[in-house]
């Protein structure tokens, strides 16, 4: 009753593409992106939106774009992180060196220098897959630290490779305050969700996923793998640089090139596994159970142990709480292998029978 479509008749093709076609996903979509952009801005303290919301929205867009190359095309790959720090570096070093550079078009130019690094370490994909191409991308992860560690002009003669990001303007507008960033972060993000959704829903999309479930039979019916491989990694690159870039600028300030390691990478596929392999929303929920769920066991943990007067220490809570986490995200897989967008689309088809047995 409360989700059926029923009376929402189509009378053409390009209402029936809609990426929300059902009346009650709009309004959701609408009422969604005035909280996000109204509410959240004057409600928000100044810790949430620096160190929840932020990172939330930065770590949702690297998800998204490793989910459109190992959810929509198939393709492993565990260098996630190292084509984030292109991203930073590369935005740093076209703000330090051309003067007067619209703050847009250095992230524009920062993911394309992260799509052909991701197309360089994706060509290894046209020969291998699965484990195997997993371990050729861990290569990036490694090499890119290193280069960034051993040529020190990428990071202005730094010795330590660490850069301290630019004061952002926008329109003559300074991206100063944690609302600013917030929303600048924000919009950027939501355009990009926008066009990944319609991307994946056109022939590119359909083709990555041809590949992905069985690329002999995508060759046989005419489909390029060359092409459609290396693409999903471009634009996958691309949109994990400009999260780089964004977690350099607005969110950390300050980067050195360990701190996209290995375990960033790790924790970026844990957000797609959990979240749902193939969802464009999947990311968004996985980057919000991953950056979540840790707060909330460091804040229940210890009131927990006080209340049942039991003598952990501060190094006790926090091994309880990476067991906890682990538990939880082996017991999460095992009952919804498919993520919490499994679960919201169960519930999404329950109430359209709502309130009728099924």
């Amino acid at each position: 009753m409360l989700y059926r479509e029923s009376g929402q008749f189509k009378t053409s093709y390009v209402a029936d593409s809609q990426i929300f076609p059902i009346r009650q996903d709009r309004i959701f979509f609408a009422l969604l992106m005035a909280v996000a952009f109204v509410v959240i801005p004057f409600a928000g303290s100044e810790y949430w939106l620096n160190a929840i919301l932020t990172p939330f929205l930065i770590l949702s867009l690297a998800a998204l774009g490793l989910n459109i190359l190992t959810g929509y095309a198939g393709q492993l790959s565990l260098g996630t992180a190292a084509f984030m720090a292109v991203g930073a570096y590369a935005a740093y070093n076209f703000q330090l060196r051309i003067e007067g550079i619209p703050v847009l078009l250095t992230f524009i130019l920062a993911g394309l220098s992260a799509a052909l690094v991701g197309v360089a370490f994706g060509l290894p994909s046209l020969r291998i897959k699965g484990f195997y191409l997993a371990v050729a991308t861990l290569a990036a992860q490694f090499f890119v630290v290193w280069a960034l560690t051993k040529f020190p002009w990428l990071s202005n003669n730094s010795s330590s490779g660490v850069i301290t990001a630019q004061r952002l303007d926008l329109f003559g507008v300074a991206i100063d305050s944690p609302v600013k960033k917030y929303l600048f972060v924000l919009g950027i993000v939501t355009v990009l969700a926008l066009l990944a959704k319609n991307l994946v829903r056109s022939a590119t999309g359909r083709a990555w996923m041809a590949v992905r479930d069985m690329d002999v039979a995508a060759e046989v019916i005419g489909i390029p793998l060359m092409r459609t491989k290396l693409l999903a990694f471009a634009v996958s690159s691309f949109y994990c640089g400009v999260a780089g870039a964004l977690y350099a600028f607005c969110y950390l300030g300050s980067v050195e090139p360990d701190g996209f390691s290995l375990d960033l990478s790790f924790r970026i596929l844990f957000m797609i596994i959990i979240g749902g392999v193939g969802s464009i929303l999947g990311s968004f929920l996985g980057a919000a159970f991953i950056l979540l769920l840790p707060i909330f066991l460091d804040n229940v943990l210890p009131g927990l142990a006080g209340l049942l007067h039991l003598p952990f220490t501060n190094a006790t809570v926090s091994h309880i709480q990476l067991m906890v986490f682990g538990g939880l995200i082996i017991f999460f897989l095992i009952v919804e292998p498919h993520g919490l967008a499994r679960l919201w689309q169960i519930a999404k088809e329950k109430l359209r029978l709502w309130p009728f047995p099924h």
